[in-house]
């Protein structure tokens, strides 16, 4: 059986930077050092980080007075980082750059006068801190096309100079496709970013797992469960006609899986350390291992891109 690894998979450059702003406090401030949520949506990550010191929690009030806090890369809404301010917090944004960048334009579009429409899953903490950017109920919340014909025709508020859309950052491009083409149906004058906002990480991954769909039987994605960009790798595959499991790691894979394929694709989301991808690496191509199903020790890359961005730490951080 052939192996095929996708690339780019794993880590993306918000992903990393959020990781070392955790062990950039660890080196520098005196722990504990608090991180609000998971860092990232990744149990091994957070593991690890918890390891080496930092402590997670839910809310602020767990925090103590004065002690270092991290945001999660998610991004968090205003009503937290004015609760930190006023418990006189320090805190360290590793809120993703590019999910900053639809917070911003979530202000811009709200002092323009807009009536304002966000595609996003509902409960995911990006969408939660998205949508408390603005005061509750000002942004309106699309999951799926048929909720897109079940908003009202006219916005709530008396100063609307027209209708604008954001999306959340970790979407399925092929779906969010399908309810923006609906909302401008609805809406036909609607407007939405100049770029879209799902970042190019998350578009990346996806044309890899697509290339993968067009010359493997089936398809492995590592990721954790919470993950939004895992998930909808896995379901870009099975839109392509591919069957793909989502796992955590090379423990979850049962080996029935593997039986009658001539080839197996392998990514991980934007959130997975290559640590895991090693690890099913290994157990694929060791003779004795319960997965074990590779008829040649060569593992194939698939490339469908580079990747090279990367983001600054905070300034409090960065080497003097």
């Amino acid at each position: 059986m052939r192996i095929i690894l996708a690339e780019p998979r794993g880590f993306c450059a918000g992903v990393e930077r959020a990781i070392a702003i955790v062990e950039s406090a660890l080196a520098k401030f005196a722990t504990p050092i608090y991180v609000r949520h998971e860092i990232v949506h990744n149990r091994w990550v957070v593991d690890a980080l918890r390891r080496q010191g930092a402590v997670f929690v839910q809310e602020l009030h767990q925090v103590p007075e004065g002690a270092t806090v991290i945001f999660s890369a998610h991004g968090v809404a205003k009503t937290v980082e004015e609760e930190a301010q006023r418990r006189a917090l320090r805190v360290l944004d590793a809120t993703c750059p590019l999910v900053s960048k639809v917070h911003r334009e979530a202000d811009r579009l709200d002092r323009s006068g807009h009536r304002l429409i966000l595609i996003g899953h509902p409960g995911h903490p990006e969408v939660v801190g998205t949508l408390g950017q603005l005061p509750a109920g000002e942004i309106e919340l699309v999951s799926k096309v048929d909720e897109v014909w079940q908003l009202p025709q006219q916005g709530t508020g008396s100063t609307d100079q027209g209708i604008a859309y954001i999306t959340q950052t970790t979407l399925s491009l092929d779906e969010t496709a399908e309810i923006v083409a609906a909302l401008q149906a609805r809406f036909p004058e609607i407007v939405g970013p100049t770029r879209e906002d799902i970042c190019y990480a998350t578009q990346n991954r996806q044309n890899a797992v697509k290339a993968l769909a067009q010359c493997c039987d089936r398809i492995l994605v590592l990721g954790a469960p919470n993950s939004s960009n895992s998930n909808r790798l896995r379901e870009v595959a099975l839109r392509a006609g591919v069957i793909a499991y989502l796992i955590e790691s090379a423990q979850d894979v049962e080996p029935h899986w593997l039986q009658e394929i001539q080839a197996l694709g392998i990514t991980a989301g934007a959130s997975a350390p290559e640590v895991l991808v090693d690890e099913l690496l290994t157990a694929l191509t060791s003779p004795g291992d319960r997965l074990y199903c590779a008829t040649s020790g060569a593992v194939e890359l698939l490339s469908v891109s580079k990747e090279t961005l990367s983001f600054a730490l905070p300034e409090s951080l960065r080497p003097a």
